[in-house]
C-alpha cells in the first residue's frame, strides 16, 4: 500500500519521464513509489499521444537510415531555440542520448522504422512500434516486474518541504486524503497548459481560445507548489510547444492525430484571407511548432490552410476530412472567408511562385519572388481543382516555464543551493534546455535521459 511504508523515491507523474525515473532508480535497488493523478485508463499524460524520439547515434540501424552525431543535434537545437538554451545541459542532454536506444530497449520498447510523408525523420528519429501508448505499456510492465507501487487517481494537493528538502506528499487517493513519506522526490508531472486560467495570465484572452493537444490532468499544480517553496524557475511563461491543429478537435487530448502536416504544400492564411507568414521556411520537423504561436496571434486565433488536388495525397491527413471545393470562392463561402480578398491572395501567390524541382524531403528551389511574405521553398501553383482547406487552432502540447535543475536533476533553489533530495525530468524542467522553438522528438529526449538520471540519483541519495 501506498500509505504502509516510507519510500526511497517517490515519483509524482507516470509519463515517460516519470517511468524511466522510477525504472531506473529500481534497478539501483529503491523502494519506488510512481503517482500518476490520471485514471489508469488515460494514464501516461502526453506521452500516450507521442510517435518517436530523437537520439544521437554514430551508424544506421535497422529502423535508422543513417548516423546522427552529438554536434549535427547540438546544431538543431540551437537553430530552433534561437541560442536560448543552457548550453551545458543540452549538450550534456545530447551526449546522454546516445545511450538512451539501447536501454530504452531493455526497458522492452519496441521500434519501427519512420513514418513517411512531410516528417522526413528516418535518419534522425526512433519511432515507436505501437506509438507511445504501446511504448507506456512496457515501461508500465517493466516497472512493475521491478516492484515499483503504482497508484492512480492519485493527485499530490500538498508537499512536505522544507528547507531545500522533501519529507512528503498529501495526495488525494480513493476519495481520502493520504500522506506519502520518501527520502527522495521525483518530479515528473508535466507542464501548466491544461489550466487554461494560469495560461490566460501570460496570454490574455486568447488563451481562451488555444486547444490541448494532450492530457487535461497537467494543470501544473505541482510546478506550482514547488516554485512556492524556493524552487529556482526557469523558462518564458509564454514558451511553449504549440502546434497548429484542426480547429475541429475536441478542446482537450486530441492527440497526434488533429494535428496538420501540410502547410508546407499550400497556404496559410487569417480569418481576413490573407497570408502571414512563410510556409516553406525550413523542414517541417523543424518549423511545424512555431505554427500554433502564429495562429494565437491572428484574429479570433484562427487560420486557414489551402491547398489543391495536386497536394492531397502527400501528408498524413488529420482525424477530420478537408473542406472541398471545386472553386475558391465556393471554398471562401465554406469557410466563411471574403472570397474577393482570398482570390486576390491566390492571384498573387500564383502569380509569384518561381517553379522548380519539387522535392519536400529537402530544401527544393521552388519559391515565391516579389511577394510579402516570400514562401522560400516548395512553393507551387495551387490551381487544380478540386481545392482543399482545414482550419486550423493553437495546439498547446506543453509549457516551457519550469524548474530550474543542475546535470544531475537535481533541482536548484532561487538562492542558488542544489535541493537536499528532489529531482525533476520531463516537461516540468524542459525549459532549462527549450528556451524557445521545438524540433520533433527533443520532448522525448529530455524526459527519457533527466528521467533515468532523476531516477540514478534519486536512488543513490536514498543510500546517503
Amino acid at each position: 500500500m501506498i500509505d504502509s511504508k516510507q519510500f526511497d523515491v517517490v515519483v509524482l507523474g507516470g509519463g515517460n519521464a516519470a517511468l524511466c525515473a522510477a525504472i531506473s532508480a529500481a534497478r539501483q535497488g529503491a523502494a519506488v513509489a510512481v503517482l500518476e493523478a490520471s485514471p489508469k485508463f488515460y494514464r501516461g499524460g502526453n506521452t500516450r499521444h507521442t510517435r518517436n524520439m530523437r537520439c544521437a547515434h554514430d551508424t544506421a540501424t535497422e529502423t535508422l537510415t543513417g548516423p546522427y552525431g552529438e554536434e549535427e543535434f547540438w546544431e538543431d537545437l540551437l537553430k530552433v531555440t534561437g541560442g536560448q538554451t543552457d548550453e551545458q545541459l543540452a549538450r550534456y542532454m545530447i551526449s546522454e542520448s546516445k545511450k538512451m536506444l539501447t536501454w530504452i530497449s531493455e526497458q522492452g520498447v519496441r521500434f519501427q522504422p519512420s513514418l513517411g510523408g512531410t516528417l522526413s525523420l528516418g535518419r534522425t528519429n526512433s519511432f515507436f512500434l505501437g506509438g507511445g501508448r504501446a511504448m507506456l505499456n512496457s515501461l508500465y510492465r517493466t516497472a512493475e516486474r521491478l516492484g515499483v507501487t503504482i497508484a492512480y487517481d492519485a493527485e499530490a494537493i500538498d508537499l512536505d518541504i522544507e528547507d531545500g528538502g522533501f519529507r512528503s506528499a498529501t495526495i488525494l487517493y480513493a476519495g481520502k486524503t493520504k500522506r506519502v513519506g520518501a527520502r527522495n522526490l521525483v518530479a515528473a508531472s508535466g507542464g501548466f497548459e491544461a489550466n487554461l486560467e494560469w495560461m490566460e495570465e501570460y496570454w490574455g484572452p486568447r488563451a481562451r481560445k488555444f486547444l490541448v493537444r494532450g492530457t487535461p490532468y497537467n494543470r501544473g499544480s505541482v510546478l506550482r507548489m514547488l516554485l512556492d517553496v524556493g524552487v529556482a524557475e526557469v523558462g518564458d511563461p509564454t514558451q511553449c510547444h504549440a502546434v497548429a491543429i484542426d480547429a475541429r478537435a475536441p478542446k482537450f487530448d486530441g492527440g497526434i492525430i488533429t494535428r496538420l502536416d501540410c502547410v508546407v504544400f499550400g497556404i496559410v492564411v487569417n480569418k481576413e484571407a490573407r497570408r502571414f507568414y512563410d510556409e516553406g521556411e525550413d523542414i517541417w520537423p523543424k518549423r511545424y511548432a512555431i505554427w500554433g504561436r502564429l495562429v494565437a496571434g491572428q484574429p479570433d486565433q484562427i487560420a486557414y490552410i489551402i491547398f489543391d488536388a495536386s497536394s492531397i495525397d502527400l501528408f498524413m491527413p488529420s482525424l477530420y476530412p478537408a473542406i472541398e471545393a471545386q472553386t475558391i470562392a465556393e471554398l471562401a463561402g465554406k469557410l466563411e472567408l471574403d472570397p474577393t480578398q482570398l482570390s486576390k491572395t491566390l492571384a498573387e501567390f500564383n502569380a509569384a511562385v518561381r517553379p522548380g524541382s519539387f522535392d519536400h524531403t529537402k530544401l527544393d528551389d521552388c519559391r515565391t519572388e516579389g511577394l510579402d511574405p516570400p514562401k522560400t521553398h516548395w512553393a507551387r501553383r495551387i490551381e487544380r481543382a478540386p481545392f482543399y482547406a482545414y482550419p486550423v487552432r493553437p495546439g498547446i502540447t506543453f509549457t516551457y516555464l519550469g524548474t530550474k535543475v543542475d546535470r544531475n536533476a537535481r533541482m536548484v533553489m532561487r538562492d542558488g543551493r542544489p535541493s537536499k533530495n528532489m529531482f525533476a525530468a520531463g516537461e516540468i524542467m524542459a525549459g532549462n534546455v527549450l528556451g524557445r522553438g521545438y524540433a520533433a522528438g527533443i520532448g522525448m529526449t529530455i524526459g527519457s535521459v533527466f528521467g533515468r538520471i532523476a531516477g540514478r540519483e534519486a536512488a543513490k541519495n536514498a543510500c546517503n
